[in-house]
């Protein structure tokens, strides 16, 4: 039987907090649909991280902290930025874009978490990048396809993501891609070289 992500016990190698303490914390921070929402994202990427060999509980912190920003003020995310010297040309786009490089600065401010892997996954969730760590394409997989999740394709990425990682990185980050041109949506330039690399040059 699968270990649920409730019955968690952290080590305290990553983050000086247990799973119950984070979980409450970043619920306070969202509403209860974006709540459910991450719990969603956590369930996925432990089932990914046990099936590709990553830390269970690497993956249980990024996929509860992925969202933290999310339902920040866009005021506070722009100072956010300009602050902490992050790429201005995010300035450009909106809170979609934002809330991942957002969410890894906060957290490890209010955290003090510290691991560089975790915070890149939290960090490039959304918009992937052309190298990827297995716990990077976890994050970005696992919140594709968690189960609160319905639209067309989400269950061949299911699939996929059981069978092959790198493929469900694949497809997801095509997928994306056309429905950002189909709805013609401004698409963000790095998620332009993630296209490149995880599905141009294949």
């Amino acid at each position: 039987m699968k270990t649920r992500p409730e019955e968690f016990v952290y080590s305290g190698h990553f983050l000086p907090l247990s799973r119950e303490e984070l979980a409450a914390q970043v619920e306070a921070q969202m509403s209860a649909k974006r709540f459910k929402h991450v719990l969603g994202v956590e369930e996925a990427a432990i089932q990914l991280a046990d099936i590709y060999g990553v830390s269970k509980e690497a993956a249980s912190i990024a996929a509860l902290c992925h969202d933290y920003a999310k339902e920040r003020p866009d005021q506070e995310m722009k100072e956010l930025i300009v602050a902490e010297q992050l790429e201005e040309d995010l300035l450009d786009y909106g809170s979609s874009i934002w809330h991942g490089p957002c969410a890894a600065e906060i957290v490890k401010k209010e955290f003090h978490l510290l691991d560089e892997d975790i915070l890149n996954a939290i960090r490039y969730h959304t918009i992937g990048r052309s190298q990827m760590s297995l716990l990077e394409q976890v994050i970005y997989v696992a919140d594709f396809i968690e189960p609160g999740r319905n639209f067309p394709g989400v269950e061949e990425a299911r699939t996929l993501a059981g069978k092959n990682l790198q493929e469900a990185v694949t497809y997801e980050t095509q997928q994306t891609l056309m429905h950002l041109i189909k709805t013609k949506k401004k698409i963000y330039p790095k998620a332009v070289a993630t296209f490149n690399k995880w599905v141009a040059n294949k």
